[in-house]
């Protein structure tokens, strides 16, 4: 189905007015709140990379408030087990029968407050209904909610006791980013009590509703010169020096599903090469894997895009438009 002008406007519309309302809870972070509901509307998840105390949760809340959806918590341990987070069947004596109690994952808004303090068993358990969607238990399968946003945490600045996302867990994530603290203007409205309780937000649309957003996404256009820019960003940083492994086709099919979601954000009917420039850092970067040497040198993946982003010619708006 071919998104018509007049439902990209209310798109537009409705995108804004729900990164509005959360943005009355974190201040100062629009761009951020833009990433994750784009994310969202486009069937992904988020990792963002965190030091403690920065909003992390405020912003699961007040997600899940503006859209009417339900949120979770996992802490994530050491002795975190896979059923503590997707559920148990428990005996029930008085009927004879097992019953299926139903873990945190079952929730349109899952915040997996640091994930690489889990064991590596725990981790799969999270990507693997990250990836399906429904939790699978004696046979049973169920859908865990829909939409269903997961938005992993981890501190990159304490690593003692923890384990180390592999990399193809790490591309299991649409996108990762990070809140960071607020500039001074925000820091010193937030000390005057500017920032709205999550619990006091009002809700912006429905569940079902935001549903039918995301499939609205999914039909925005895309040229075949701006697939052609996505595949050369994709092919230039598999052959980059730094690079010991490259964007998977997963990564480049992540950029244009969140290239059509920004692009209906923005009141279009069509992506450009604009769309995807603002997202590949934020849906490529996670998913390179730099040579030791590389890395030793101070390299990140981020510059890396970057520099590929400044290699790679975007087709002309009269040729992609």
């Amino acid at each position: 189905m071919t998104i018509t002008q007049e439902q990209a406007t209310w798109f537009a519309q409705t995108f804004g007015q729900i990164a509005d309302n959360v943005e009355r809870a974190i201040l100062g972070k629009r761009h951020v709140v833009d990433l994750v509901l784009t994310s969202m509307l486009s069937d992904g998840h988020v990792l963002l990379e965190d030091v403690p105390g920065t909003g992390k949760t405020s912003l699961a809340r007040a997600l899940a408030q503006s859209v009417q959806g339900t949120n979770t918590r996992i802490q994530f341990t050491p002795d975190l087990l896979p059923g503590d987070i997707t559920g148990i069947t428990v005996y029930d004596q008085k009927t004879g029968a097992f019953e299926f109690h139903s873990g945190p994952i079952f929730a349109n808004i899952v915040l997996a407050d640091e994930i690489n303090r889990a064991s590596p068993k725990t981790q799969s358990a999270l990507l693997e209904v990250m990836e399906e969607g429904r939790v699978t238990i004696d046979g049973v399968s169920r859908q865990v909610g829909d939409p269903f946003l997961v938005l992993a945490t981890q501190n990159p600045v304490e690593q003692a006791g923890t384990y180390r996302l592999p990399e193809a867990q790490l591309d299991r994530f649409m996108m990762r980013t990070s809140l960071g603290y607020p500039d001074h203007a925000a820091t010193v409205r937030i000390l005057d009590g500017a920032a709205t309780a999550t619990d006091d937000l009002a809700p912006i649309i429905t569940p079902q509703a935001l549903a039918g957003m995301a499939d609205l996404a999914a039909g925005v256009y895309v040229d075949a010169l701006v697939l052609d820019y996505i595949a050369r960003l994709v092919d230039a940083t598999r052959s980059a020096d730094e690079v010991r492994l490259g964007v998977s086709i997963r990564g480049a099919l992540a950029l244009t599903r969140a290239s059509r979601t920004r692009a209906a954000s923005q009141g279009r009917t069509y992506a450009t090469p604009d769309d995807v420039k603002a997202l590949a850092v934020a849906v490529l970067s996670h998913r390179l894997i730099l040579h030791p040497e590389a890395e030793f040198d101070g390299v990140a993946p981020e510059a890396v895009v970057g520099q590929v982003l400044l290699d790679v010619a975007p087709p002309s708006r009269r040729e992609a438009g």
